[in-house]
């Protein structure tokens, strides 16, 4: 099993912001793909599809993978990445209605995992 943390970031525009937000977070890929333990940082559109029915609550979604919490949280704690938050998301003419962020692993719950450095006796 992996370290990895899987980031989804979803993201809701006030009316007629939508383009505006998608490239404002378009704007954070290149500095964030070039951080330590960057593994995945793509924001996406949703599209209409036949084979896809789902919500369309939140039409922009960040997909990431980090190598471990600790290089996922040194990325949260970034000066670009507060400030998207407090212009953006918090300040009252923030472009951004709503979001939604939260991490997942791969590994099952209670995962017995090896212990470094021990050696067998």
């Amino acid at each position: 099993m992996s370290k990895k943390i899987y980031c989804i970031a979803r993201f809701r525009a006030k009316e007629g912001k939508e383009a505006e937000l998608f490239e404002v977070l378009k704007s954070l890929e290149p500095d964030t793909l070039r951080e330590d333990g960057c593994l995945q940082y793509i924001v996406t559109r949703r599209i209409e599809n036949p084979c896809a029915g789902g919500s369309a609550e939140y039409p922009i979604v960040f997909n990431e993978i980090w190598a471990d919490r600790e290089s996922f949280e040194a990325h949260c704690n970034r000066r670009a990445i507060r400030e998207f938050f407090e212009t953006h998301c918090l300040a009252e003419d923030g472009i951004a209605e709503a979001w939604d962020v939260n991490v997942y692993t791969d590994e099952p719950e209670a995962y017995d995992a090896p212990v470094m450095g021990v050696g067998c006796e």
